[in-house]
């Protein structure tokens, strides 16, 4: 296992490196104009630099004066050493921009996967032990519902009910209007209290398809020929399901589990849009509109390395589920 994972880690760097390598390329791929016209921007703002500055200061951040070949070497070694240069869009740091605005998205997504686990496995593992019954029937159409709805209308239908009619919760932002006159514990609740809405909304839309995924697995697991044995050796129901059947279905829910490490960082654009909170999803959304190079390099070089980890994550977890899965 330890070599496996070695040479999966060695593997995975390969990989970010031509990713890397496209992305900057991409990125150089950009009309030059832009760049001039940033610069320009730029040097209209009160006490500014003058425009020939700003040129020869967003020419030289990626070594856009040189070669692809030699700006992305010089690129990469000023990323190794912690340095992504500073926001187009937002005028700070990529680093300090990303830290302020990643947290959030983390902890919402961190919840709503949670909700999403707790909730959509037992209800697939119901429906799919209780086949053509009313339970499944219903189960299949609270999935389908949670796959059709699209975000926009739920999040737009929660707030029209619980924010609109029955004022229970705010309609957008993320604090209230006397926050800075809370305790702290005040201001932790008032901020849990605005995330609800939001985190409902993420876990209503994605828990739809973990649910049928579920299901599908359960059921074919169920027809297998060592789950009759089980039956036929006077096992308990509730031992067949959960300790032999469900045992086995784990496994492929272990790639969207492993697959999910992306998410939790990458942001919820249309969730935090909608209801205007500063995730990382709506943040990189408007540095990549508004033509940040610095920051948009950074999120996607970042959402590389979540990828690759997700990926060598679900490929160790088989062995952990399956006793049977060794890698050697």
């Amino acid at each position: 296992m330890r070599k496996y994972i070695v040479k999966r880690i060695l593997l995975s760097i390969v990989i970010l490196f031509f990713v890397a390598f496209i992305i900057y390329a991409l990125m150089r791929c950009l009309p030059i104009s832009y760049v001039e016209a940033v610069a320009r921007q730029k040097s209209q703002q009160p006490g500014s630099k003058s425009y020939e500055e700003w040129m020869a200061q967003l020419s030289s951040t990626y070594n856009m004066d040189k070669g692809i070949i030699t700006g992305f070497f010089a690129w990469v070694g000023n990323m190794l050493k912690g340095n992504f240069g500073d926001s187009w869009r937002w005028t700070v740091p990529v680093l300090d921009k990303f830290n302020d605005t990643v947290w959030l998205s983390f902890v919402m997504g961190l919840i709503s996967f949670f909700f999403e686990l707790i909730i959509a496995i037992p209800l697939g593992i119901i429906a799919a032990t209780k086949q053509y019954s009313k339970a499944d029937y219903t189960i299949s159409v609270i999935a389908l519902a949670g796959i059709s709805l699209p975000t926009f209308f739920f999040a737009s239908l929660l707030k029209l009910v619980f924010s609109v009619k029955l004022g229970w919760f705010e309609l957008y932002g993320l604090v209230g209007r006397n926050y800075e006159q809370l305790s702290a514990a005040g201001q932790f609740l008032d901020k849990a209290h605005h995330l609800v809405l939001p985190i409902i909304t993420l876990v209503v839309v994605s828990m739809g398809s973990l649910m049928r995924f579920t299901r599908t697995n359960m059921l074919e697991v169920l027809n297998a020929d060592y789950i009759r044995t089980a039956r036929a050796k006077g096992l308990s129901e509730r031992r067949v399901i959960y300790h032999h059947a469900f045992r086995n279905t784990l496994i492929p829910i272990v790639t969207i589990v492993g697959g999910s490490l992306p998410g939790l960082f990458a942001g919820a654009l249309i969730t935090e849009t909608l209801y205007s909170l500063p995730g990382i999803g709506f943040t990189s959304y408007e540095s990549m509109v508004a033509g940040d190079i610095p920051f948009s390099m950074f999120y996607l070089v970042f959402m590389a390395v979540l990828t690759l980890l997700g990926n060598l994550i679900s490929d160790i977890l088989y062995a952990v589920v399956d006793p049977r899965v060794r890698i050697s």
